[in-house]
């Protein structure tokens, strides 16, 4: 017997509301909840042990980015919410590993939607770590020696 007590509608919104399409906003909603509170906190402890900090503040400013598209949107924010959560597959406490499955996990989602990180989005994530840019090539004059 169905659980919607002769309500024929009912298993149809109970099928909707299983339906992934109808739970993304809610998901994304909680990992962009969880970025927001924990991303930057977690970069100041931990920006100069990990070799992806660049990527994951430039990820960042993308997924912060208005134009950037909602499905790129939800895959960094999942990423990125990955990063911050404190319960990890590899704790970050683990010497030389623990940050092992956070890159892997961000530079898999990097991949996916690389065409959407902009220099924009390097650039601020650039500043905000306190690097400088990077040196564009000198073109060498052209009149011969002096």
């Amino acid at each position: 017997m169905s659980s919607s007590r002769g309500n024929p509608g009912a298993d149809n919104a109970e099928s909707e509301l299983l339906d992934p399409k109808h739970q993304l906003p809610a998901v994304m909603a909680r990992n962009e909840k969880t970025v927001d509170d924990g991303f930057w906190k977690k970069m100041v402890r931990v920006a100069g042990k990990i070799p992806f900090a660049e990527e994951a503040a430039a990820a960042w400013y993308c997924a912060r980015d208005p134009e950037t598209p909602t499905r790129v949107r939800a895959t960094l924010l999942a990423a990125l919410a990955y990063f911050v959560m404190p319960v990890d597959f590899i704790p970050d406490i683990v010497a030389a590993f623990g940050f092992t499955d956070d890159a892997t996990v961000l530079m898999m989602a990097l991949s996916l939607v690389s065409g959407h990180l902009t220099d924009k989005h390097r650039a601020a994530a650039r500043k905000a770590l306190g690097k400088t840019p990077p040196h564009e090539p000198h073109e060498e004059a052209e009149s011969g020696p002096r």
